[in-house]
């Protein structure tokens, strides 16, 4: 994977971060989701180096080979403001003040919150399969509670990471290494078979129950919104517009200047139809 990327960890101050990055051109920060490391990305970065953009895939903290954080009494060391916050200092130090954020599933909270924290940083935010949670969490109903149930599970103490750890392949039994690609696979799967990533992958959770919904709701108090151009994506196997009829209406009043269509995929698109995602995130950005 990432044949002629640098690969190397970059110190962003409470953290190391993983990092894999090339290209010349303007700069294009991939954030990836839960479970996944930046590896979920390995068939889209190479396409949009070759288009002319300059890509930087990290692993967020405490997912992958990134450094896990202290862990915290409210869990914000996994706050959405913290990882933004790693995400701004590791673009910094490669030389982007400016730069262009795409997130997915837990990566697009990310995004959002770099956009909001620092939006003189942020020139465009693209965000997939994923509403902001505080509007996730307002119109949670049955369905919802029976479908992602795991948002609750992995908010309870100790048991979630016993749960997984004593099966991490039967957790996470959808991975599969064909659709995956090889070596994507066996990145994963250190990933989830390691006490201390499996640890913080769930406290991102308990942190997106509790801080991350307050800053949100501060937002929202405040009258904050994305300034940028946004572009918002989903896959049309997974349940977005099941949960939210057009997802899009929920997004309209976080951002001043929205676009958005959907992608024929399931759930992880950076890696079942690399081509397409590839194709309209270089239309938006370029």
């Amino acid at each position: 994977m990432f044949e002629g990327f640098t690969d190397e960890r970059i110190d962003v101050g409470e953290v190391e971060l993983r990092v894999r990055y090339a290209g010349q051109g303007p700069p294009v920060l991939l954030v990836h989701g839960h479970p996944r490391t930046g590896s979920t990305w390995h068939r889209v970065a190479p396409r949009l180096v070759d288009l002319g953009f300059t890509v930087v895939c990290p692993d967020m903290r405490g997912y992958g080979q990134s450094g896990k954080a202290r862990i915290l009494p409210d869990h914000s060391q996994q706050s959405k403001r913290a990882v933004a916050g790693d995400m701004l200092r590791l673009m910094n130090a490669l030389g982007h003040p400016t730069f262009a954020a795409v997130g997915h599933d837990r990566g697009c909270y990310v995004a959002l919150r770099l956009a909001l924290d620092h939006p003189d940083a942020v020139s465009r935010l693209v965000v997939m399969d994923g509403v902001p949670i505080s509007e996730a969490l307002a119109r949670c109903d049955a369905r919802f509670a029976r479908d992602w149930y795991h948002w609750f599970f992995f908010a309870q103490p100790d048991k979630p990471e016993r749960a997984i750890m004593a099966d991490p392949d039967a957790w996470y039994d959808s991975a599969d290494p064909e659709r995956m690609g090889a070596e994507n696979y066996r990145e994963l799967r250190e990933a989830i078979h390691d006490q201390a990533t499996v640890r913080a992958m769930v406290e991102d959770y308990r942190a997106g129950l509790g801080v991350d919904r307050e800053h949100e709701e501060a937002d929202r108090r405040a009258g904050r919104t994305v300034s940028c151009p946004t572009l918002f994506l989903w896959s049309t196997h997974d349940d977005m517009e099941d949960l939210y009829g057009n997802p899009l209406a929920v997004w309209r009043s976080w951002v001043e200047d929205l676009r958005g269509e959907p992608i024929l995929s399931g759930h992880h698109v950076a890696e079942e139809n690399p081509d397409d995602l590839t194709n309209v995130l270089h239309r938006f950005l370029a």
